[in-house]
């Protein structure tokens, strides 16, 4: 099979030209005339996951392993790394980042993780009404998540309506129209300027909200790859950051 079949396919479903500016998805390592043999997909690429990896593969994973112009390759970085293993081992690479993002992640994570039913969206922004307690929605979103530990800032004991956006969300603050809003990476600026606005939130934290990556690209291929007797490997990318509480280390 070559890999023009699987990218088009990727790009009907969620076209890489919604992308943002900033952003780098699409096929990074290899040729679109490349033979694959076999498929993986992780929300991210990790060295465990290049060296498993079969030859003539290819991965797709959500966040894009080059995202700036590279000026040396001397193996020592992260990209760097694992590129010349990639190329050693003739794997291309296809990344679906803010595409994904737009057409069905975030929608995915707010329906199938969450349980809620999104009202409307707007880019990257999903909103619900959920008119429940700020701390009832705490713990609703912690056992969904199955989270131990969750960071918020609480301006309003009820919570009529929610925002959500998947990994990163909090540059977009200017544009949510909510009383809570739930993303990753919140920042202690980030939570002052929230306090102030009285916009009350809720750390769903980058690896969490968006390891669903890989069983919703598995489903959006499932018909493809039935049809063609191919069968995707989800791989367990780990989050990179660990959790510790009085020394015990927690999810």
């Amino acid at each position: 099979m070559k890999l023009k079949e699987i990218y088009d396919l990727l790009d009907n479903l969620s076209p890489f030209a919604l992308q943002e500016k900033w952003d780098n998805a699409g096929l990074l390592v290899g040729s679109l005339e490349d033979e694959i043999e076999n498929i993986y997909i992780s929300i991210d690429l990790d060295e465990e996951l290049v060296l498993n990896a079969k030859e003539n593969s290819l991965i797709i994973t959500h966040h894009p392993l080059i995202f700036a112009g590279l000026k040396r390759v001397n193996y020592n970085t992260y990209s760097t790394k694992l590129l010349r293993e990639l190329i050693k081992k003739n794997i291309s690479l296809i990344s679906m980042h803010t595409n994904i993002d737009k057409t069905h992640l975030n929608k995915y994570f707010t329906q199938n993780i969450l349980g809620f039913k999104i009202i409307n969206t707007e880019e990257f922004i999903s909103y619900c009404e959920v008119n429940m307690s700020f701390n009832d929605l705490v713990k609703h979103i912690s056992s969904k998540m199955e989270l131990k530990t969750t960071k918020v800032v609480k301006c309003n004991d009820f919570i009529e309506k929610i925002a959500i956006v998947t990994g990163s969300g909090m540059s977009l603050i200017d544009e949510v129209k909510a009383d809570c809003f739930l993303t990753g990476d919140i920042k202690y600026h980030d939570a002052m300027e929230a306090k102030a606005r009285g916009l009350s939130l809720i750390d769903i934290r980058h690896y969490e909200s968006e390891r669903c990556f890989s069983p919703l690209v598995e489903g959006l291929l499932s018909e493809y790859l039935k049809k063609n007797k191919l069968k995707a490997i989800i791989t367990a990318s780990k989050n990179p950051f660990e959790f510790f509480i009085e020394g015990e280390t927690v999810e």
